[in-house]
């Protein structure tokens, strides 16, 4: 088979270690339907007539544009959930005494998988990892794989609902992985067998626990020496353990190990990354017969009772935009690591310390870019507004929980684990749902606070009270009222709650860059086909202008970071987009609240002329807005005087009187210039 070393994203400058296990990528030469095919699990049946296609893979790539809005009195967006099939003939050569395992990076909502015509397995969950043991079905030579998907609305698999589309497929890569019969567990949970942590901080000592899962397959005892060391980012060990393991045949166990480091250099958010890596190795009879790797940063987080965030036992300002499931138009949740990093990269150079990862596990890659970048992390479990009563709902959503933390509890940029998102009932049900999943974060991680986003019920029902830390999603000034009310909102629940640590975890405003209204003269209807982008901006500034002056707030997410599908509406310029991001969908253009943050956020000089999309203006009079972090600016019109403008709270205003005709305005500072060209004509 061909073969390429697992886990080959280790430090580009870094050596490589021994890596025993070998993995394959199943990506050529699918055979696809979009329907169910009774029989098709059957190595003979007939798939000729099916279409070709590669894997990652989505059946609903076409599905993007389809909304509509209830409140309306429209229907919902109706696209394709169902079944389909997947099926691949490929060649192996397995070697003899190896496990064979398949991976599947994403499946959504569920998977039925056989191999030759035996049954591996299922999996309930569309967005974590899952690995089935095809040791036995593995044939040498001609093998047939068969995957029936069904991405359908199921009550016992989490989500239920959600605004925003829930694409079917083998969205994520598949994978064959050969390893030793004595290694790493890699079929629990997903996750690579190994966990990492920082578990004591003081100065620059570092203790760094790991938690190795073993399992032994073979007929007979194994006896073997476990051997960790911890790699800085120029490849040189720093710090190394040993010890020798005896396992019996047929046997699983977890052993802990812990390593010092001396003089270690702090994981310290977007200020200093700094990366090392764990190799971890089982050596037997002098031969390195399997090893795992797992990125390490040495950091601390935490949340006091009065809202300071803590990172590495310091104050450090939690703030940043949710980000939905990476999708591109046309291509659906089937992205590329280059897409996932644009997407990230936006949002570092805006000058935010974190991102919220709505509301599912996100591809491995936007993690590890986090990691690279120093974003904080917040990262959830699909419990989203419904909830089904079920014990198999239940069991479902912590499950998806396990997965969660197991596949992506090494990556320090994962600072708080979510345990749900706006829940609709507070009933036994669901407090029981929100009870277990707090217990099962906590017991599988200690070290991390978990987080639940609240909205729709009481500020302090019992719903709000599970997790560590609790955030609100408020839309004032879009949804209703003023957006100024969020600052005596937040004074008045602090009150409320004075030992609470709360945040905000949504605030946002639509905004359609083809639709310009300056100045606006009143709130957009939300669920309306106007929504100027003016509004948005607006709503931003006097939002950001309250949350900063309210240090209690421990974090603060803009809904949304990139406009993004969904079926559940038919608002601003076009169906089925959540118009509220800070970037266009097609992440061309930065709308002109990104640039808002920029000046506020970011440390890099900027200056920014806002409402440059709006070209014909209605009345001569007008204000030429600037953002920026400089202290001085100067602005000319139509090539006249520099006229200084004070920067008041990281805007520059400027009241002028147009031409008739075209106008340029520009606007400096020290090296920095923006430029717009407005018109504006007596008639038309």
């Amino acid at each position: 088979m061909l073969l390429r070393p697992l886990l080959a994203a280790l430090l580009a400058s870094a050596p490589l270690p021994v890596l025993a296990a070998s993995e394959r990528p199943l990506a050529e030469g699918w055979h696809f339907l979009k329907a169910d095919a009774a029989g098709a699990e059957a190595p003979a049946f007939d798939d000729r007539a099916w279409q070709t296609v590669s894997v990652p893979h989505t059946y609903n790539a076409g599905d993007s544009g389809i909304g509509g809005a209830k409140a309306r009195g429209e229907p919902e967006g109706v696209y394709y959930r169902g079944p389909a099939w997947y099926r691949l003939n490929f060649e192996a050569r397995p070697t003899p005494g190896k496990r064979m395992l398949l991976e599947f990076a994403g499946v959504s909502l569920k998977a039925e998988v056989w191999l030759n015509g035996k049954r591996l397995g299922a999996h309930k969950g569309g967005y974590g990892a899952f690995r089935l043991d095809a040791t036995e079905a593995l044939r040498d030579g001609a093998n047939v794989l068969a995957v029936r998907v069904d991405n359908a609305r199921d009550t016992t698999i989490a989500p239920l609902n959600g605004d925003f589309n829930v694409f079917g497929g083998l969205a994520r890569p598949v994978t064959l992985i050969e390893s030793d019969a004595l290694a790493f567990d890699r079929l629990d949970h997903g996750g690579p067998g190994l966990a990492v942590r920082t578990t004591a901080l003081k100065g620059s000592e570092a203790i760094v626990g790991l938690t190795v899962l073993l399992r032994n397959d073979r007929t007979a005892p194994a006896r073997f020496t476990l051997n960790s060391r911890v790699l800085d980012a120029g490849g040189k060990v720093v710090a190394k353990a040993s010890r020798a393991v005896a396992l019996g045949a047929g046997t699983r166990q977890n052993l802990d190990q812990s390593l010092v480091l001396h003089n270690a250099r702090l994981w310290q958010g977007i200020k200093a990354p700094y990366l090392y890596r764990v190799v971890t190795e089982i050596t037997e009879g002098g031969n390195v017969i399997d090893s795992q790797s797992a990125p390490l940063g040495i950091r601390t987080v935490a949340v006091k009772p009065d809202g300071t965030f803590l990172l590495n036992g310091a104050p450090y300002p939690l703030r940043g935009v949710n980000l939905q499931l990476p999708t591109r138009f046309g291509h659906g949740p089937v992205v590329t690591s280059a897409q996932i990093d644009e997407d990230l990269n936006l949002f570092a150079e805006m000058g935010a310390t974190g991102l919220r990862l709505a509301h599912m596990q996100h591809p491995q890659r936007v993690y590890e870019r986090a990691d690279e970048l120093g974003l904080l992390v917040l990262t959830e479990v699909p419990l989203i507004d419904d909830h089904d009563p079920s014990d198999a709902f239940r069991e479902n959503l912590v499950q998806q929980m396990r997965e969660l933390i197991a596949q992506t509890g090494n990556h320090p940029s994962v600072a708080l684990w979510g345990i749900g998102n706006e829940i609709r009932k507070s009933d036994a049900a669901s407090n029981r749902i929100l009870a277990e999943l707090q217990a099962t974060a906590k017991t599988l991680d200690p070290m991390r606070p978990t987080t639940y986003a609240h909205c729709c019920l009481a500020d302090d029902d019992p719903i709000a009270q599970h997790s560590d830390t609790v955030s609100y999603n408020r839309y004032f000034g879009w949804y209703w009222t003023q957006a100024e009310d969020i600052g005596p909102w937040a004074d008045e629940l602090h009150a409320k709650l004075p030992g609470r640590p709360i945040g905000v975890s949504e605030y946002g405003a639509g905004a359609s860059v083809l639709q310009q209204e300056d100045p606006v003269l009143k709130r957009p209807e939300s669920n309306g086909y106007w929504h100027p982008e003016q509004w948005q901006t607006d709503f931003h500034v006097k939002h950001w202008r309250e949350m900063k002056k309210r240090p209690f707030l421990w974090s603060t997410f803009v809904w949304v970071g990139i406009d993004f599908p969904s079926f559940k509406r038919n608002e601003g310029d076009r169906p089925a987009i959540n118009d509220k991001g800070l970037v266009t969908e097609d992440r061309k253009v930065r709308k002109d609240a990104w640039y808002w943050y920029q000046a506020n956020w970011s440390d890099t000089p900027m200056l920014h002329l806002a409402s440059r999309r709006d070209l014909h203006k209605r009345t001569q009079r007008v204000t030429a807005q600037a953002f920026t972090n400089q202290s001085e600016v100067e602005m000319r019109l139509n090539g006249g005087a520099w006229t200084k403008v004070p920067v008041t709270d990281h805007i520059a205003a400027w009241p002028l009187d147009l031409a008739p005709g075209a106008n340029r305005v520009e606007a400096r500072s020290g090296a920095l210039a923006d430029t717009v060209e407005w018109g504006w004509d007596t008639r038309p």
